[in-house]
């Protein structure tokens, strides 16, 4: 009998897959087409509205507008890391690295220009 898998499990990478090839359709048809058509001003526009709204819903009373928010700040933050390039992926394998490391210790071996707050 095969182990079944959870819904969240390779979800980073299919999203990774979806969010590419939205980068070659058609902007009237596609929600994430006409933002990377747009730009990174567009992107970054949309990153801080979403940023604002979780923030806004971290202090209401509750927490489903709160995760409801985070989805979104994730969504658009995907876009941004794929617009430039990267992955959903590359996030998680950097996750993965700091997983189990001290956050002290893990700023502090960041290269200088990282570590401004």
């Amino acid at each position: 009998m095969s182990e079944q898998k959870t819904p969240a499990e390779g979800f980073i990478e299919a999203l990774d897959k979806v969010l590419e090839e939205r980068k070659s359709q058609d902007p009237s048809q596609s929600y994430v087409a006409k933002l990377y058509h747009k730009g990174l001003p567009k992107i970054l526009e949309k990153v801080a509205e979403e940023s604002r709204e979780t923030i806004e819903a971290a202090a209401e009373e509750g927490t489903d507008h709160l995760v409801y928010e985070v989805g979104d700040l994730w969504f658009h933050t995907l876009v941004l890391l794929h617009h430039r390039g990267r992955t959903g992926a590359d996030v998680v394998q950097e996750l993965a690295r700091r997983f189990g490391v001290s956050g002290i210790v893990e700023k502090a071996s960041r290269p200088q220009k990282e570590k401004a707050e």
